[in-house]
């Protein structure tokens, strides 16, 4: 059971990665193409994520009060980095032991986690259709597709879960403690195969790691749909304006 949800997390995770930076890249084209300033074009992205934004930079604030590390700054707007990269916000904290470096950084993918989740199955109804997705049922997918939009306010909850699915993910700053927190981690595993302990973990453990990999699974299955949906029109839009501007040039 625990390869099967370890399986979907990975079938969904690359794709959701792949089809969330071509996303981002056509928001960025469309709306350079539309006002033909860079400057402005970055002021709008960072608007259309505003909302996951703050609950990613909260994310980070919130777990540091709790884990009694100290802040400093606190930003949600907008910055060029060296390379053309652009930082949506940031959260200062003092660094400390490598736990809890790495609980300050995983916040933001816990709280988008939840967020996403309880957005997507109880105000979309898109854990229905992840259900049906997972298991090839296309006919009920598209069916449930097309109902999507009678759900009640179903374009707010829709913007806000794709702007927090859109920044949930830690940055390279926000992993900068992982691989030891992860050596460390696979260490007390490898020395608990060791000593014998294989099967009693897997009797203890191995429902509540299959659940927990089922439940990220959603949140990434739910997230994918947000934005393959909305890469369709985003895509579209940006070859008209590409096309109009060109025939323009020409004229």
């Amino acid at each position: 059971m625990e390869w099967n949800a370890a399986i979907w997390l990975v079938a969904l995770a690359l794709p959701f990665l792949f089809i969330q930076r071509r996303l981002h890249n056509e928001i960025i084209l469309l709306t350079y193409l539309i006002t033909r300033h860079a400057g402005v074009s970055q002021i709008i992205f960072s608007i259309i994520f505003l909302p996951g934004v703050l609950l990613h930079e909260l994310s980070h604030l919130i777990m540091a009060w709790l884990l009694r590390v100290r802040t400093g700054r606190f930003s949600i707007l907008p910055s060029s980095l060296p390379g053309g990269r652009l930082r949506l916000g940031y959260v200062e904290t003092e660094p400390s032991d490598f736990v809890r470096d790495t609980l300050i950084g995983a916040a933001p993918l816990i709280t988008g986690g939840i967020a996403i989740t309880l957005i997507g199955s109880r105000c979309l109804g898109l854990g229905e259709m992840t259900s049906v997705f997972t298991q090839n049922d296309w006919a009920n997918f598209f069916n449930a597709l097309l109902k999507l939009p009678k759900q009640p306010d179903f374009w707010l909850w829709f913007y806000l879960a794709f702007a927090i699915s859109s920044t949930m993910l830690p940055s390279a700053s926000d992993r900068r403690s992982w691989v030891s927190f992860g050596l460390v981690l696979g260490g007390l595993i490898c020395l608990s195969l060791l000593l014998g302990a294989g099967p009693w973990l897997a009797d203890k453990l191995g429902h509540g790691i299959s659940q927990m990999l089922y439940s990220i699974t959603l949140v990434i299955g739910i997230s994918l749909l947000l934005h393959f949906i909305l890469l369709v029109p985003v895509y579209t839009l940006r070859m008209l304006f590409n096309r109009y501007l060109f025939r323009r040039l020409k004229l």
